[in-house]
């Protein structure tokens, strides 16, 4: 059941009478499944339920004007909207809850979000991009509050860029431009900065955006006059109304309840945005909340007996069941047999999803309890694993968890015998793991063809009497070869357009290729990453600029719970392959040399994290990360743009492998393991090294995710037995993890003669001055000193104690 989207301009009372009806059955659908999900949350088969309850009505108004192309960008309220436009049925919402990992029973996300969270599917079994102009799309959901804001502009931004870029091939991603980015909030969730800060951009823009915000009142238990000033965010707004003196916002307020009012604000909204490309904010006032916020917890608690007697009047389905009533459209006798007809339906959904949830469990756990009857046959602690046995039998509703405990666990009881059916029990359980794990697991990066790590890398090649040019000249040429190779890319960010960035890696690229693909933004960090994640979304290229290292931290929260996510949150059927441009590392200052590496690649997996040690190097992974279908991070060395580097003559062309190594000196002694900035200072203590005998390898990780996929360091490891790696980061951090990827999932521990050392900076960020780097990050000196003491240890004599 769907809802009708084409509004007719004449149409028979009949026909009206019709679709009315139609609108209103699947409001009390969505309504059945919300009070028959909360009660399976009680029972103890779903886990956590929030839902849509009170907001039917107005989501059956917005899907008649959502269109094919347009877009969602929403929150977890609503399945309604996703019901009205044929994406969610009864038996999909409640595999939602069951958190079904089967795609085809539970297309979301298969059972990796919780139930409220809604997707569509971008892309098809092999992870190319479908038709998006044939369909009506949702980007996949998140749970973090307003944290769908800056994904919202960006998905807006793509229309624009669609409409007003020539060369564009946009088959599969736009019909000129007229697709609207639709998004939705809650009323307390407008509190939050990221939806002001893209309220704001969203307004310079102009960008083809309609944001509804749901209003009940209440922020989980907290009522609105402690969330928004004068307690009304349209109020508050009103000064991003347009008018004749500027751009801005069209705003509408509208009551939630108000069936015909609410068609007509929606399809005025559609128009206005999707002709004119103007934002626009429809404030829904008066919406209830009949279940309370969620499952956790009762409303009865905090709304007094007069708030709870408004809301049962007020709630929009018993507000548009008295208008049918009162129009003459339906009789209370048709509308309580159709109610008693879809509350069956709704039973019938729900046991229909159950089944479909458990019985592959059930069928799985028949094989196991086979399995564990062999082993109780043949095993002298038969009666141990018969109890084992027993209690997985015995589980009325098991989990796949308790198939492979009680498996498991029995092979602790013949772990000295040998038999046939203890091999059976080892084999079904390694088969069972590898076919089961995937469900949870898979899809953190892309399985396509175009992933990152399939493309191969191709060398920059020179001229015989190559020039020696600054580093950003080479940066800067390469962007000018992506602008004229890729229609579609396109890059953003803080003093990134008019001045061509402030170290001149895009000097004189707007002039060429004009200010909506080479574009300064507002200082918005956040929004900056979600215009990128937006458009990303949309088939377009982005390269989002954030303008140092330090400044990532304010889109850090998005970059994981959004960007990283994609892929695997909706099991690889939709991507955002946007690239990450920013600088850093050892400068001056406290907030313009921080190294924040090891709270990014523990936070950011999922994205590439990439960290070039010159501009040729870096101009190679832009070349391949445009090649490729996933996101990535690149780091630039914020004190190489004036160093001078070889021009190659390959510009536009050369790759840059990812998860690649690179040994850049040859060594006997140890193993000298860096990246980025830091590493210009171990090559140079390698030479000052040689000096004393001391030979060392060096080895540049440029990828430190994926690291080191072919294992070179630790075949330099067995050559050298010895490892120091050296960081800018703080200890514990990005040192901490390239020595438990060399140690743990390498395995280099079996080569080592000395105890692996690490080098990184001290837990303060450095003061201001060329003293503060030298005393708060590994010196030459230092690492110099560090080398040395490993060797005095090995060989005393030969190294005596220099302090």
């Amino acid at each position: 059941m769907k809802s009708n989207p084409n509004i007719k301009t004449e149409i028979t009372f009949e026909d009206f009478k019709a679709e009315v009806l139609n609108d209103y059955k699947l409001a009390v659908t969505s309504r059945e499944c919300s009070l028959l999900g909360r009660r399976e949350v009680l029972t103890g088969k779903a886990k956590f339920g929030i839902f849509g309850d009170g907001k039917e009505v107005p989501q059956i108004a917005w899907a008649k004007a959502f269109k094919n192309g347009d877009f969602r960008s929403g929150y977890y309220r609503d399945q309604t909207f996703m019901m009205a436009i044929g994406q969610l049925t009864i038996e999909q919402f409640f595999a939602g809850l069951y958190a079904n990992t089967d795609l085809k029973e539970e297309p979301m996300s298969a059972g990796r979000q919780m139930g409220g969270h809604f997707a569509t599917h971008s892309l098809d079994e092999k992870g190319h991009w479908k038709d998006l102009t044939a369909q009506k799309n949702s980007s996949a959901d998140i749970s973090p509050t307003a944290g769908q804001m800056p994904r919202l502009l960006g998905l807006a931004q793509a229309s624009k860029i669609y409409r007003n870029v020539e060369g564009i091939d946009t088959t599969n991603f736009s019909k000129n431009g007229n697709e609207v980015a639709w998004g939705t909030i809650g009323n307390a969730s407008t509190s939050e900065g990221l939806f002001f800060e893209t309220i704001n951009a969203a307004g310079v823009l102009q960008v083809p955006m309609v944001i509804s915000v749901w209003d009940d009142e209440y922020g989980i238990s907290v009522h609105a006059k402690h969330q928004t000033t004068k307690e009304n965010i349209s109020e508050i707004l009103k000064g991003f109304q347009r008018d004749e003196n500027g751009d801005g916002y069209e705003i509408f307020r509208v009551n939630g309840w108000n069936y015909p009012e609410l068609i007509d604000v929606y399809q005025r909204a559609s128009q206005i945005s999707r002709k004119d490309h103007v934002p626009v904010m429809i404030h829904v006032k008066e919406l209830t909340q009949p279940q309370g916020h969620s499952t956790s917890g009762s409303h009865e608690r905090y709304k007094d007996k007069e708030r709870l007697a408004w809301e049962a009047e007020y709630d929009c389905n018993v507000q548009m069941r008295q208008w049918m009533i009162n129009n003459n459209i339906s009789t209370e006798e048709e509308l309580v047999a159709i109610e008693k007809e879809i509350k069956k339906a709704v039973r019938n959904g729900k046991k229909a999803a159950w089944s479909a949830f458990i019985n592959p469990i059930l069928e799985e756990r028949k094989e196991a309890l086979t399995k564990l009857d062999a082993l109780i046959t043949s095993s002298s602690n038969g009666v141990f694993i018969t109890k084992l046995r027993n209690d997985l039998a015995a589980i009325e509703e098991p989990l796949r968890k308790d198939i492979l405990s009680a498996t498991r666990k029995a092979l602790r009881y013949v772990v000295t015998e040998d038999s046939d059916a203890k091999l059976e029990l080892q084999e079904w359980i390694k088969n069972y793991i590898e076919e089961i794990q995937p469900k949870y697991s898979s899809h953190l990066h892309s399985h396509s063809d175009l992933r990152a790590t399939n493309q191969e890398a191709v060398s920059p090649t020179y001229d015989n009497n190559a020039e020696e040019v600054d580093g950003r000249i080479i940066l800067r040429d390469n962007f000018e070869a992506i602008f004229n190779n890729y229609p579609e890319a396109l890059v953003f960010g803080e003093d990134s357009g008019h001045i061509g960035d402030v170290n001149q890696g895009l000097e004189g690229l707007q002039e060429k290729f004009g200010a909506l693909r080479v574009s300064d933004t507002g200082i918005r960090e956040a929004t900056i990453l979600g215009q990128g994640i937006g458009m990303a979304m949309r088939g377009l290229r982005p390269i989002a600029e954030i303008q140092y290292l330090d400044y990532i931290l304010y889109a850090l929260q998005l970059m994981s719970d959004d960007l990283a996510t994609v892929h695997y949150r909706t099991k690889g059927r939709q991507k955002a392959p946007l690239i990450i441009r920013t600088r850093g590392h050892r400068l001056e200052g406290i907030w313009h040399s921080g190294s924040q590496m090891g709270g990014v690649l523990n936070l950011v997996r999922g994205i590439h994290v990439l960290v070039p040690r010159n501009m040729t190097k870096a101009a190679g992974f832009y070349n391949t990360l445009l090649e490729s279908d996933e996101p990535a991070l690149i780091v630039e060395c914020l004190n190489g743009y004036r160093l001078k580097e070889k021009r190659p003559n390959n510009i536009g062309k050369f790759k840059t492998p990812i998860g690649v190594v690179e040994t850049i000196r040859e060594g006997e002694d140890i193993t000298l393991v860096s990246y980025g900035s830091t590493l210009r200072l171990v090559e140079l203590a390698a030479k000052e090294l040689l000096e004393v005998g001391i030979s060392a390898e060096v080895i540049d990780i440029q990828s430190l995710s994926p690291f080191d996929l072919n294992k070179d360091i630790v075949k330099s490891l067995a050559k050298t037995n010895r490892v120091m790696i050296i960081d800018e980061d703080v200890k514990g951090g990005a040192s901490a993890y390239i020595l438990d990827q060399i140690l743990n999932e390498q395995n280099a521990y079996q080569y080592l003669d000395s105890q692996p050392k690490t080098l990184a900076a001290n837990p303060h960020r450095p003061a201001y001055g060329t003293d503060g780097d030298y005393f708060t990050k590994p010196s030459t000196e230092d690492i110099f000193e560090a080398v040395y003491l490993v060797m005095h240890e090995v060989n005393p004599t030969d190294y005596p104690k220099l302090r």
